[in-house]
């Protein structure tokens, strides 16, 4: 069985299709199980979409190790939270 995560859902391949843990179809994408958004309209990670000076990213959503590759070439990746300053 071939399985991989799509936006930190567990998905398996079965006969030839995609399918989440409880056997729907992954036809249309659910939301991120840490921050509980859908990417941004234009495939960001919702809750680090458009950092400044930030060419992409992703949050890892709670499975996988994430990254920030910054404008200047440097990439961090790793396991982080993200917090976000509650005015």
């Amino acid at each position: 069985m071939v399985t991989c995560y799509y936006n930190g859902n567990l998905i398996e391949y079965i006969n030839n299709k995609w399918y989440y843990e409880d056997g729907t179809r992954a036809i249309n994408l659910r939301p991120c199980p840490k921050c509980k958004n859908l990417p941004t309209k234009d495939g960001h990670d919702a809750c680090i979409a458009n950092l400044p000076g930030v060419n992409n990213a992703c949050c890892g959503h709670g499975v996988e190790k994430g990254y920030i590759q910054f404008e200047n070439g440097l990439t961090i990746r790793g396991k982080f939270n993200v917090e976000q300053k509650k005015y």
